[in-house]
């Protein structure tokens, strides 16, 4: 059941409610700031995915060991400084995404990545669990050839083994951070995550 709104927020309670009907924050106004891909030959690195409810991707991917953090945010679309207003109206073109930033002397780019195919549903073609839409398609945002081709070969793993993966392999682009209020939701709320479990789809 939605929780009552007062009147004066009548207007974001008819707006679309981020990732599922029980979240309680209202949508924020201010703009997100734009942040480029990090150098991935600093000590940190980054990878960029999409797997339907940001919250769900974060929560799973701060559980390994290396991830320094992990970020909610949009990112593939054609709209400057998005606000979840925008990306929920599915127009934006912006896909819900996480920042995950790492050190790669602690776990590699591709076992990262395997958790990702592992947490979500990568041959779910319409968005993930419940989460209908664009703005919830599966997607690993690659910042170099050595990542692609590190997707591109777990991707065939799967196929061989017989998922049909609709996940897109494309360049990252401007990662624009979510409001506040999507950053560590289930940390900060104490809830189980409703659409992402972890299904072990590799031999390791």
């Amino acid at each position: 059941m939605r929780p009552s709104f007062p009147v004066a927020l009548l207007t974001v309670a008819l707006l679309t409610v981020a990732c599922s009907a029980g979240t309680e924050a209202p949508v924020a106004t201010e703009p997100a700031q734009a942040r480029a891909p990090a150098d991935p030959n600093s000590a940190t690195d980054v990878a960029y995915f999409a797997g339907g409810c940001f919250w769900g991707v974060e929560h799973y991917m701060e559980q390994l060991d290396g991830v320094h953090a992990v970020e909610s945010g949009y990112m593939g679309g054609h709209v400057e400084s998005p606000t979840y207003e925008d990306v929920s109206s599915q127009t934006s073109g912006h896909l819900e995404t996480v920042v995950v930033r790492f050190d790669p002397a602690r776990v590699t780019y591709e076992a990262i990545t395997q958790r990702f195919f592992e947490i979500h549903d990568p041959t779910q073609a319409d968005g993930q669990g419940p989460d209908r839409g664009p703005e919830y398609l599966s997607a690993v945002f690659y910042t170099s050839d050595a990542q692609r081709q590190t997707a591109e070969s777990l991707v065939a793993r799967l196929t061989a083994r017989g998922y049909d993966v609709v996940t897109t392999l494309r360049p990252a682009e401007r990662f624009w951070p979510a409001e506040g209020y999507h950053q560590d939701y289930y940390a900060r709320t104490g809830k189980t995550p409703y659409c992402h479990a972890r299904v072990k789809r590799f031999d390791d």
